[in-house]
């Protein structure tokens, strides 16, 4: 028995000492620092990305592949969450958002960014670009460099470029072929001063409705007609209220996606490789996939009994850009001088006269 008592003293004491050098920091009141790194380690990074449109939509799928790329690079330590169709913040309310890190990455259109940072408006300056190439060299080159960092200095993070396509224009009444075909009708716009002061210039009046009342608003006639890219003119049914089209290719309707500088700073080196390309293959489908949807979209309008086409011209254009050659002066001395000297001269309004010339 005294053999019994003593073995099984042994034992508790064996167990009490393993016991304390496992678990004797609970009581020591200094933390393990193995164990503080792994709590740290294992704490999720939450990127809460906010958009303002459908899921469905190219830029709301492409969001959501970039999320489960994310999730793959990163073994899940890197967790996205998309909020699409505004419903946490409008397109105005997430910049504000983003600063304040209430979420960590926005992707808004280029007119929306003009509020915040006026060299942006070079992208709603009327017929910069001739065809997709073009864009895409200013998107990868110089020019999409100088707003990065233009809009950095505003307080916001430059990460990609995505596309949706060129805009055309809807009328209910004809054609928009020459600036004077755009008097006394009345267009909505994204909410851009150059925007607005393209279509007054010619004669035109402007609406800035949410984009998701423009169906609305064109039946009920308080607009008359668009501008928008092809795949959104067909998937929301403008064309429905709408006889004519003019293809005209006179701005393009692109996105910006911007992070919070600071969370992106506190990203691991590993994890902000994993999220660039992630980015880069959401943005590489997006590119085909806009570019396609464009393309059926213009199969399926020529198909509506209704709906008239016409195919602007390179002398059509070119009237456009001398009506609007004063609001190209105008902004040439308001957007800097670095980003304006970025687009490439075969791009520049001011081609047939020298760069500047009039600012």
């Amino acid at each position: 028995m005294k053999l019994f008592v003593s073995f099984f003293g042994m034992v508790c004491l064996g167990l009490a000492a393993a016991f304390y050098v496992g678990f004797g920091f609970l009581f020591s009141g200094q933390p393990a620092a193995q164990d503080e790194e792994l709590v740290e380690e294992e704490r999720p990074y939450v990127l809460h990305f906010s958009h303002v449109v459908a899921e469905n939509t190219p830029k709301g799928l492409a969001a959501e592949r970039f999320a489960e790329a994310v999730q793959e690079k990163t073994d899940g330590w890197v967790d996205v969450r998309i909020y699409p169709n505004g419903v946490r913040y409008n397109a105005q309310e997430e910049f504000d958002a983003l600063k304040e890190n209430e979420v960590q990455m926005i992707a808004p259109a280029f007119s929306e960014i003009t509020r915040h940072d006026p060299n942006w408006y070079i992208w709603d300056l009327p017929y910069l670009f001739s065809d997709e190439a073009e864009v895409q060299e200013a998107f990868e080159g110089e020019l999409g460099g100088e707003l990065f960092h233009s809009i950095e200095q505003r307080g916001f993070k430059g990460m990609v470029f995505w596309d949706n396509g060129f805009k055309q224009i809807t009328l209910d009444r004809s054609f928009v072929i020459y600036p004077e075909d755009a008097v006394d009708s009345r267009f909505r716009v994204m909410p851009s001063d150059v925007l607005h002061e393209t279509f007054e210039r010619i004669g035109g009046t402007t609406e800035t409705y949410p984009f998701n009342e423009v169906y609305q608003r064109l039946g009920s006639g308080e607009i008359d007609g668009t501008e928008n890219t092809l795949s959104n003119i067909y998937s929301k049914g403008f064309y429905r209220h709408q006889d004519f089209l003019t293809l005209t290719d006179h701005n393009y309707l692109g996105y910006a996606v911007l992070m919070n500088p600071s969370f992106w700073k506190d990203l691991p080196p590993a994890h902000q490789e994993a999220v660039n390309e992630a980015l880069e293959e959401a943005t590489a489908w997006l590119r085909e996939e806009s570019a396609a949807l464009n393309e059926q979209a213009l199969y399926q309008l020529r198909y509506q009994e209704h709906m008239h086409i016409y195919d602007q011209n390179e002398l059509e254009k070119a009237q456009w850009r001398r009506a609007l050659q004063p609001l190209y002066e105008k902004y040439s001395g308001i957007i800097h001088e670095d980003v304006m000297e970025a687009l490439p001269a075969a791009e520049s309004p001011y081609a047939e006269q020298g760069p500047h010339e009039g600012s």
